[in-house]
Parts: C-alpha cells; structure tokens; sequence
C-alpha cells in the first residue's frame, strides 16, 4: 500500500452538481451524492453510491486489477437492452484507508459509456 502524497496526490470532495450516466437511451446512474475523486494528473472520476444506480443493469465480471493507492477494483460489465459494454464500470469494495470514502461507490471509463453529465 502506497500513500497519497505530494508525488502522488489524490483528493476525493462531494460533487456539489447532479452526476448522470447514460447507455443509450438508458439512465444507470443518477446522483447528487457522487463523490470527485482527483488523482495526480489523471482525469478527475465520479465516483457514484451504490444506492443511486440501477443494479440490474450491473453484471459482475471476472476482471480486477490492483492500485497501489487504492486497493484491489472490481469491474461490472453493463448491460442494456441487450447490449453488453463489458468492463465499463468499477468499484473499490475495500479501499484503502486514505480512500475509505469511495467504498460502496462505482466509477465509470468515460469511453464504454454514452455519457456522463455533470449538470447544476
């Protein structure tokens, strides 16, 4: 386990503006409690709860990986309307302790999905 530091910084705030996610037509997730997770130089992710997303259209898959930062991810393929967009979302069950905020939440690769606004 590696610490969040000045090499490496990660921050994690509320998001203050409704966070949406979109497959086609279909809202997964809709929220005004996600969480901006920023990290070093990478892109900032959503992180969105658990509670605000529509869990039938969650389907674990077998992939995981592993940051040093975070802890062990475990990916979701999603699937709508019989469509699959495999490993498109992933989730910290056990995060570590400098991220503990973002268990029971999932985050989304803004390319496997159709969207994801970010509105007032």
């Amino acid at each position: 386990m590696k610490l969040p530091g000045p090499d490496h910084p990660i921050t994690i705030a509320p998001e203050a503006r409704r966070v949406r996610v979109r497959v086609g037509d279909a809202v997964v997730a809709d929220t005004r409690n996600a969480l901006r997770l920023e990290e070093a130089r990478y892109p900032a992710v959503f992180y969105v709860p658990r509670a605000d997303i529509r869990a039938e259209n969650f389907v674990a898959s077998a992939q995981t990986s592993h940051c040093p930062y975070k802890g062990d991810a475990h990916y979701f393929d999603l699937v709508v309307d019989g469509t699959r967009r495999p490993d498109a979302v992933w989730s910290y069950a056990d995060p570590y302790p400098a991220v503990a905020a973002i268990r029971d939440h999932v985050a989304f690769y803004p390319d496997r999905v159709d969207a994801i606004e970010v509105t007032d």
